[in-house]
């Protein structure tokens, strides 16, 4: 009866929450009439700051993912943001001039973005190949006591028992309602062989199709991007496990680099780097899904095998349903072209293939010996991490996550002040209550991440329909407004 009761109450507090949610969002999309207009421009802490990128953008998801991701990865988010936005972007930016043309805009690559985003993706790269090479020496560890008989009996079914990841007191700390989920969870495993193969007959209709579709990537390019994904899409899934961000896009940029070099501007290289990007986010963002998919199936007590087949006919029925809804964004917009749909990201990417054909000579100057460096960071702090956790230091708990600290070098910092506001209300709630917090925080977080993501629909639809917001919320500076002023007051006044 009580649990009945708590669910009930979780079930109210998650519509209220979403209520909540939705209506905040309907608020604020009244004063978006325009650039830089709304609350999400608001400069909380200042206009400096705010071209910084530091400043609190009123999201509901935001703070709902916050009061989700543990308190680490938040705090090293906002470590991130510090680093790159607080410190290493400004002493870049007035490198302007010696290190790279001053007059390139801030998003090309040969200037500040290029520091930007493969500083980024050097750390998420560091960290990604630590942790792939850390549990596949476990595992073959594991395997190799097991095979030897020198194993301990893992009555729980904790993966990885053997290597030292949960003892014989985290499992009898576990919940019944956790040793249930474990149960479910691994007696429906999906079996090596049936995945293995899959994937291996999937590569070979790839290697087949893929170079009748686009001439200049060869079967031999197919293939080693085969290869290749399966560490990627590792690295992504690991790191969406943590902070809930797939940054499949990450890879799939660094994909274009190391197709279109390889193949050259004269062979093609711009259009084979893209076809080869877009096949590795093909593979790695679903490994990020799969990996959200199958922990809602944790939680929800789901068969792995039901979900991984849910899955197949999603794809399937995907195949049909995405080629369509392209055809129609094509025949109702001018695709390409900023008077109708001007899509900002496909001009971004082809630019990135041009410089990827043109050899990494043309990335601003020190960008290589950055890239090296955080990447060597990178693995040293998952290093101090691992030895941390074997060694029980107390340390462990405030060592912060590599992955968690590339994310904002190159989204920004908005995001993470959002997710921190989320962590610091959870910690709150936690002190005044903890067990009302722990029961419930997770359907407010819920219904905050939900009711925004349901508004972008009937914004959409308002979008579409030429309807647009009937007020502009803008903050100017002093020097600004009195500019503003001085026009207004030239102007001549109604009858």
């Amino acid at each position: 009866m009580f649990d009945v009761c708590n669910g009930r109450q979780q079930v109210s507090i998650l519509f209220k929450s979403f209520l909540g949610s939705f209506l905040w969002s309907m608020f604020q999309w009244f004063y978006t009439a325009g650039d830089s207009c709304g609350f999400g421009s608001f400069p909380t802490f200042g206009m400096e700051a705010y071209n910084r990128r530091f400043y609190f953008d009123f999201s509901a998801t935001y703070v709902g993912v916050g009061m989700i991701c543990p308190y680490i990865i938040n705090f090293s988010l906002l470590i991130g943001s510090i680093i790159s936005w607080g410190i290493m972007w400004p002493f870049i930016e007035s490198k302007r001039g010696d290190w790279y043309d001053a007059n390139l805009p801030n998003s090309s690559l040969h200037g500040l973005n290029g520091y930007q985003v493969f500083i980024s993706i050097a750390m998420i790269m560091g960290d990604g190949l630590f942790n792939f090479f850390s549990i596949l020496f476990r595992t073959s560890y594991d395997m190799y006591l097991k095979r030897t008989g020198r194993a301990k009996a893992n009555a729980a079914g904790v993966p990885f028992a053997g290597a030292g990841l949960a003892g014989a007191n985290e499992r009898q700390a576990l919940s019944f309602d956790d040793r249930r989920r474990t149960q479910i969870f691994l007696k429906d495993q999906i079996p090596t062989v049936v995945a293995v193969g899959a994937y291996v007959a999937l590569a070979g209709i790839s290697v087949l199709a893929i170079p009748h579709i686009f001439r200049q990537l060869k079967p031999k390019h197919v293939v080693w991007a085969y290869v290749v994904a399966p560490i990627f899409a590792f690295c992504n899934a690991y790191g969406t496990g943590l902070t809930d961000w797939s940054l499949s896009s990450s890879y799939g940029k660094l994909a274009i680099f190391i197709f279109g070099a390889n193949i050259g501007a004269k062979d093609g290289g711009v259009i084979a780097g893209l076809a080869a990007c877009g096949l590795m986010m093909g593979i790695v963002s679903t490994a990020s899904d799969l990996i959200q998919d199958f922990k809602t199936g944790y939680l929800t007590l789901t068969s792995p095998r039901a979900m991984f087949v849910s899955q197949v006919i999603g794809t399937g029925i995907g195949c049909i349903i995405s080629p369509t809804v392209f055809w129609i964004f094509y025949q109702a917009y001018d695709i390409g072209n900023d008077e109708g749909y001007p899509a900002p990201y496909a001009k971004i990417y082809r630019g990135i293939a041009l410089l990827g054909t043109n050899g990494w000579d043309q990335l601003p100057k020190y960008c290589l010996r950055f890239c090296a460096a955080f990447f060597i960071l990178a693995i040293a702090i998952c290093a101090l991490k691992e030895v941390a956790n074997n060694k029980t230091w107390w340390i462990r708990d405030y060592i912060p996550s590599a992955l968690g600290m590339a994310v904002p070098f190159f989204l920004g910092s908005f995001f993470t002040i959002d997710m921190c506001v989320g962590s610091l209300i959870l910690y709150m709630w936690s002190k005044s209550d903890r067990l009302h917090a722990q029961m419930f925080a997770p359907a407010v977080a819920s219904g905050l991440i939900c009711g925004d993501g349901i508004w972008s629909l009937p914004s959409s639809l308002l979008s579409l329909g030429n309807v647009e917001p009937p007020m502009c919320l803008r903050v100017f500076d002093a020097d600004t407004n009195y500019e503003v002023e001085q026009f207004l007051s030239t102007l001549p006044i109604p009858a």
